[in-house]
């Protein structure tokens, strides 16, 4: 798979706190997978991590070069809607691909997301654990029960067109994203489904690539309880709204 248009740049925002184990090797794994003739950047985004996160991405610069990754800091955890609306300020790619830092999100499905894209000229282009071949590694029964659920909810309450709606695995038109970023309200996990409720609401069009979801490997998981209060509450308010 190559990148057929020479004009095509791909920034990859990497939101990340505390993931100074992972960073090396995610940075590492994008490279790795990335299609040679692609133009790239990734563009750090740390809130203010207090392990040495920020000195790890500075490695990293002296490494892959500082057109290569950018290192955008943050003072503190300001949410996670906010971290790319700062990101897209020093992108300079007309697509945007977001994706954990902790290693959930497998780089070498970047270029299906590609590929997906200008097969359809899609406004947006999703990694989907719930259709095709996708699916979860290393979630007990509990959080795959609460996946499950949430995602279910959803598609009942907001029929959003897509099989999987809190995946934090996309690409962008860096223009769709700009517009939907001015619409969302969200915050933490709620964010990622309001984006795509509001494609559907705008008309934009969505393409899905079945992705393997893995637990991260180092670092605790920031799903907690009040996390899923946040879902619940965001789920009523926008099945209110739209």
């Amino acid at each position: 798979m190559t990148d057929e248009s020479p004009k095509n740049k791909y920034s990859i925002l990497l939101p990340t706190y505390e993931e100074r184990k992972n960073l090396p090797l995610i940075v590492w794994l994008i490279i790795e997978y990335m299609p040679s003739d692609c133009n790239y950047e990734i563009i750090i985004i740390d809130d203010g991590s207090p392990d040495g996160t920020q000195e790890v991405a500075k490695q990293l610069q002296k490494i892959y070069g500082h057109d290569k990754i950018q290192l955008r800091p943050r003072p503190k955890k300001l949410g996670l809607g906010t971290a790319y609306i700062h990101g897209m300020r020093y992108a300079s790619g007309n697509f945007i691909i977001i994706m954990d830092a902790d290693l959930s999100h497998h780089p070498k499905f970047i270029p299906q997301f590609i590929e997906k894209q200008q097969e359809g000229d899609y406004a947006i282009v999703t990694g989907t654990r719930y259709a095709g071949d996708g699916g979860v590694n290393g979630w007990d029964l509990k959080r795959k029960l609460i996946s499950c659920g949430a995602n279910y909810l959803t598609q009942t309450l907001l029929s959003p067109g897509v099989s999987d709606v809190t995946g934090s695995f996309r690409l962008y038109k860096k223009s769709v994203l700009e517009d939907l970023m001015s619409v969302c309200t969200s915050k933490g996990y709620v964010f990622q489904m309001e984006m795509i409720v509001q494609a559907k609401v705008k008309g934009y069009t969505v393409g899905e690539v079945p992705i393997t979801f893995v637990d991260r490997l180092y670092g605790d998981s920031k799903l907690g309880g009040s996390e899923i209060i946040s879902f619940a509450s965001g789920l009523l308010s926008l099945f209110a709204s739209t």
